[in-house]
Parts: structure tokens; sequence; C-alpha cells
């Protein structure tokens, strides 16, 4: 079996070790050689937690798995077995690891304290760390437990690994989300929480830095929640205040008055929407006003009528006593949209014609059309007059 230094020592970051097997391996996608040391301080994917990486013998390490009584490492290039060899694990992206996973137990541990749920889902993935809990959680609740987890994380406490006996297990009460065989290993955080536990941990609280629930949600049921700890939670940080501070500069406010100056901003656009929308109605009114009004099909191309304004133009034509009214928007490079309408023909057969003609889609009701089309704007204005004044 493979001696599992990480669990000896988790800030274990450089070790030596002999290579046991290498052979050619498939992995994620690529052909890579399985190596099996006979100690190594590579802690392999499991309990939530994807694999370290970094370098064995001046070979990169891109993955580690564990099998039943081994580990295997990917590697891009094969090591000779029988030699030894230097493992570097990526210490940067092993301890942030860690401080998550950490920071992990200290919330679920306050979580099911005070509320009993269980946690039944963890994924730290390579921007964030999620919690899945049955139980659902508030806003107001998610604060209350952020901040009871950062006194833990300032009272720095020892955090402490069990192997206990099965009699001694027995009498335990500890936190599981899975019946596990062979000895348990605990991970104990006093005063906060006990739970059984494969992967690497801080060895004190204060290692993690700070822990931030960024984001609460209803899932399955329960409740699943965003966290950042440690060098995450400063990055992130860091973003959000150069953010903060180009909105501030945009807007002329200080960081502090944001919310309020994007209030005002709103009301601002909101009002100028109103106000545009008002005049574009009159625009559109005045311009159907322009069409004589002699009943006879009415066909428009305009590249300033669009979305609505387009059926209401539309149905302005067609109250003026016109049979059919058809309003087109675009180019005929890019293609046109089209609503199609009239208070007393079918335009379903007409528009399924003119589809056919120039590469259209689109479809509706009895009284109205509308869909894309490519072509000629003088091609379809004249199909259009031609077909809408034979349709009965």
């Amino acid at each position: 079996m493979t001696e599992k230094l990480f669990y000896q020592d988790s800030h274990l970051a450089e070790f030596e070790a002999k290579v046991i097997s290498c052979e050619p391996a498939d992995r994620q996608g690529k052909s890579l050689f399985a190596v099996e040391l006979d100690r190594t301080a590579f802690f392999p994917e499991g309990g939530g937690q994807y694999a370290d990486t970094g370098v064995l013998g001046g070979v990169r390490v891109v993955d580690v798995q564990e099998g039943r009584e081994h580990i295997l490492h990917y590697l891009e290039a094969p090591l000779e077995p029988g030699s030894h060899v230097t493992g570097k694990i990526g210490w940067e992206e092993r301890f942030m690891k860690m401080q998550q996973h950490s920071g992990e137990h200290v919330v679920s541990g306050l979580v099911h304290s005070r509320f009993g749920y269980n946690n039944v889902g963890f994924h730290l993935g390579s921007e964030d760390c999620t919690m899945d809990f049955d139980g659902e959680l508030t806003k107001d609740q998610i604060a209350g437990i952020e901040s009871e987890a950062n006194r833990a994380v300032w009272k720095n406490l020892e955090i402490k690994t069990l192997y206990p006996s099965k009699e001694e297990l027995d009498s335990m009460e500890y936190r599981s989300k899975i019946d596990i065989e062979g000895q348990v290993r605990i991970i104990v955080v006093p005063g906060y929480d006990v739970c059984a536990c494969c992967a690497p941990h801080v060895s004190r609280t204060g290692e993690i830095g700070m822990i931030k629930l960024t984001h609460v949600q209803r899932y399955k049921g329960g409740a699943r929640v965003t966290m950042l700890c440690g060098a995450r939670a400063l990055e992130d940080y860091r973003v959000k205040q150069r953010q903060a501070g180009e909105i501030s500069a945009l807007l002329c406010a200080k960081e502090n008055e944001l919310p309020e100056s994007v209030r005002h901003l709103k009301e601002e656009v909101n009002s100028l929407k109103y106000e545009l929308a008002e005049k574009e109605k009159k625009l559109i009114s005045a311009r159907a006003e322009m069409i004589p009004k002699d009943g006879r099909p009415v066909c428009i191309f305009a590249v300033d009528v669009a979305g609505d304004s387009m059926r209401m133009l539309m149905n302005l034509v067609l109250e003026a006593g016109h049979e059919v009214c058809a309003v087109f928007h675009g180019n005929d490079a890019d293609g046109y949209r089209y609503v199609i309408g009239s208070r007393t023909l079918d335009m379903r057969s007409l528009a399924k014609e003119f589809n056919a003609a120039f590469d259209g889609r689109g479809g509706g009701k009895p009284e109205m059309v509308q869909g894309t089309a490519r072509g000629m704007e003088d091609e379809m204005r004249a199909w259009i007059l031609e077909k809408a004044g034979a349709v009965k």
C-alpha cells in the first residue's frame, strides 16, 4: 500500500519516494503514464476535493487517483521503476484547498448545531466551494453563520485528527455523509465540528484566513451555499473593490453612495424610456397618417421602425381601412423581420407562400403573421402588393 504522507503532515510540500511501477494510461483524453510510488504527499481526488498537481521526478503531475491499495499519479512522461524521485506538490493550490475544506467543516458544523441540517453535498471547484444542506437557509441565517464561523478563525483553534477504535467510534457523535468501511478518520474543530473526512486540513483555524459566504439559494428542497476562504476570499474582495472603484468613477459618486446613485440613475433611465416610447408612438401615428387612405394593400420598409413599433404601425394602417399591411425592418444583406396583418383576411396562407419564395421562417394567427426572410426589398415589395391584392 502507498504510504500516505499527506496524513502525517498536511503541510509537507516536498518529499522523496521510490517508483514502484509506471504504465501507459489514458486519462482526461490524453496519453499519460500511471506511476505508483511507495509513499506520496500528493492527495488523490476524493471527498469532494479535486486532486493535487505538481512535479514528480521533474515531470508534471496532472492527476492523482486512489485505488483499493495504491495511489496512481498520472504524469506527462514516464519514470523508471525502481528509481528514487523527488515530488513537489503545487503548494499554493494545496494550501488554498485546505483553507476551503477546513472552512467548510466550520460552517457545516455550525449549520448542523444551530439548525439540525446535514451537509449532503460538498464540491470544491476551481473557483469556489459549494455546500448542500437538507434544509432551507435564509440570507439572515447565513449572515449569522458567517459571523460565528469567522470567530472560530480568530480563535486560532488547533484542528485535531483522530483515528478512533470501533468501540470509541460507536460512542462518538460525528457527522458523516456515507458509511465508511475500515478505519475512520475524524477531523475535530473544537467546539464547532466533529466529522469523518479523508482530506488534508490546515493545522489551526487561523490558517483559514477568512470565511465569506457569498451566495445561498434553494436547492433540491434544501439550500446550496457558496463559500470562499482565505486566498480566494481576498481575491474576491480585490475584484469587487476594483469594480466598485470603476463604477464610482463612472457615476462621479463615493463608493459608499453607490446604491443610491444607481437607484437615481435607474429612475432617470426609466423616465427617459417612457418619454422615448411616447414620442415614438407619436412618430408612428404621424407616419401612418401620411399613407393615403385608399384601402389598398400597404407594404412599408423602415430602418427606424422595429420590435413592437412594427405591430403598432401595422395596426394603425389597418384601422385606417387598408385591407392588408406588411411592415419590414432590416436590409438586403442581413435579411428582414416582418409583420403582416389584416382585419378581414387569413394571412397564414400568404405567409406560407412568402416564406417559400424568400427563404422565410415564421407564422402566426389568421389576423397577423410575423417572421424573418431574406431577399431584395424591391422584389419583396412587389410580391406582397401583388399577392395581398389577390388574397380572399
